[in-house]
């Protein structure tokens, strides 16, 4: 097994004429890795896994994929990925069982070495018995598995999903973690973009926050939330009264429009004073998320 990192970027950029939509960033994917681009609109994400796919070369900096350039090799890297898109772009023409078919002749996979791909991975994504149906039957959690198995179909070396989950609802969402939980058990390498901070707080092992083309953290999610938040947060009423017993107590806490939040590691330490001495009114306590340490580091103001 090779030792080299399975993605590796130095000072990786990316402009569109004067607009810089990835600025310098450098970092590294190892074997195994379950590795998370996270960042609000705009962040420079999607370009980001755009690149490591060969889809859009870069402007400059260095970017190695399974040891090669993306500039020079993008064939040989192209054919050792595994994608689901954030789009559903399955043949609507096809069965669940035709698309993985179909797919495979792409990567000249052996006729009967695709039929017993195919059967394997509908199975594993629990969709055998919807093998023969067509695509305008299924729910979008059974496109969105069958999408999976279709990255699959090419025993790809690195995964990349965009949005693996996105318009799921609980139940197909926590199916797709399961199935995600797997092959990351088996060893594979799967690097992923979300909106859904708990799926990448449950998925990754590793993950970087962009904001405006740069990273500005990375890490585990564990050690992300416990350098920037704490690991509990204690919400109260924003009233003067409150902010005025917290700076008695020299507590970390903010202020997010009606409520205050403290970042501490003995809540109920903190909400036992706030009730007796600090008329708070609402008071809630509860474990610090990676959610917080996104909107910490890249606000609260939506973006389009």
């Amino acid at each position: 097994m090779a030792d080299y990192p399975v993605i590796e970027a130095e000072r990786l950029t990316k402009r569109f004429g004067t607009l810089t939509a990835v600025e310098g960033i450098s970092f590294s994917v190892s074997r195994g890795d379950v590795f998370g681009f996270l960042g609000p609109n705009g962040a420079g994400k999607t370009t980001t896994m755009k690149m490591i796919q060969c889809i859009s070369p870069r402007t400059a900096g260095a970017l190695t994929v399974l040891g090669m350039d993306t500039a020079t090799h993008p064939r040989e890297i192209k054919a050792e990925l595994g994608v689901l898109p954030q789009e559903t772009n399955l043949d609507p023409e096809f069965t669940c069982r035709e698309n993985l078919l179909a797919y495979a002749r792409y990567f000249d996979i052996p006729v009967s070495e695709a039929r017993k791909r195919a059967d394997e991975l509908l199975s594993f994504v629990q969709l055998q018995e919807k093998q023969d149906v067509p695509i305008d039957k299924l729910s979008g959690g059974m496109k969105r598995r069958l999408l999976l198995a279709r990255a699959l179909i090419n025993d790809p070396q690195l995964l990349i999903l965009d949005e693996p989950t996105i318009g799921l609802d609980p139940q197909g969402r926590h199916l797709i973690w399961e199935k995600l939980k797997a092959l990351q058990a088996a060893g594979n390498t799967i690097v992923l973009t979300t909106h859904y901070l708990e799926e990448a707080e449950r998925l990754c092992n590793r993950l970087v926050i962009m904001d405006r083309g740069k990273i500005l953290v990375e890490g585990s999610p564990a050690n992300l939330i416990s350098r920037y938040v704490g690991n509990d947060i204690v919400e109260a009423e924003h009233t003067p009264e409150v902010v005025s017993c917290l700076e008695e107590m020299g507590a970390r806490f903010e202020i997010y429009g009606d409520m205050v939040q403290v970042l501490t590691d003995q809540p109920r330490e903190v909400a036992k004073r706030l009730f007796e001495t600090c008329n708070p009114g609402h008071v809630f306590a509860r474990r610090a998320s990676l959610e917080d340490v996104f909107l910490k580091l890249t606000g609260r103001v939506l973006r389009d």
